[in-house]
């Protein structure tokens, strides 16, 4: 069972980003205040459970949160400031939209900018630990694919229905055929190193 953090005078935000590995699109980040007693027994890293258990879940998070958010950094802000900077910046995004103030704030990972006036911590593997970073992953993730579906139709030929814009071969084969799109990022290594 995912926990809350630990203390429950905190108004905790869970925050967490999708898309960082991609080579198109946005890197996608969702900050999520849960009720303390909050509990869904398939919530967990949205990596871990399927992509209908995470079309469950978000409608569930969505309903039952404190408040969330979900934003958004583009592929030209990426390749201006690298996407680990991005990563922040769309979680800053996040919380800044969030309708109820966090106290500290729970990040997925090691590393982060601090945000303004809000403490925080920096959990590895947080989101298959913690209820709130589990809902900001699967908020992140749901958010991101959609965003990619819709993208995939103004240029099927990419694939990114099924590879949401990851370095699979048959992305790379097709940015080799076609070139890259005004949504890939250009500071990625687009094509595979030749054999």
């Amino acid at each position: 069972m995912l926990a809350p953090y630990h203390d429950i005078n905190e108004v905790e935000a869970g925050c967490d980003e999708a898309g960082r590995g991609c080579l198109a699109g946005p890197v996608f980040a969702a900050a999520v205040i849960l009720p303390t007693d909050f509990y869904h027994p398939i919530l967990n890293d949205s990596k871990l459970i399927t992509e209908a258990q995470r079309e469950t879940l978000r409608p569930i998070i969505e309903e039952q949160a404190l408040a969330w958010h979900v934003a958004k950094v583009s592929p030209k802000e990426i390749d201006k400031v690298n996407i680990l900077n991005a990563s922040f910046l769309a979680m800053h995004r996040a919380v800044k939209k969030l309708s109820v103030l966090p106290t500290v704030l729970l990040i997925d990972g090691n590393r982060f900018n601090p945000y303004k006036g809000i403490a925080h911590h920096c959990i590895v593997k947080g989101d298959s630990k913690f209820a709130s970073i589990a809902a900001a992953s699967v908020l992140a993730k749901t958010y991101r694919d959609d965003y990619m579906k819709k993208l995939d139709k103004k240029f099927p030929e990419y694939g990114w229905r099924q590879n949401k814009g990851y370095p699979t071969k048959a992305h790379r084969a097709m940015i080799k055929a076609h070139g890259p799109t005004k949504h890939h990022r250009m500071t990625f290594r687009l094509l595979a190193v030749e054999e």
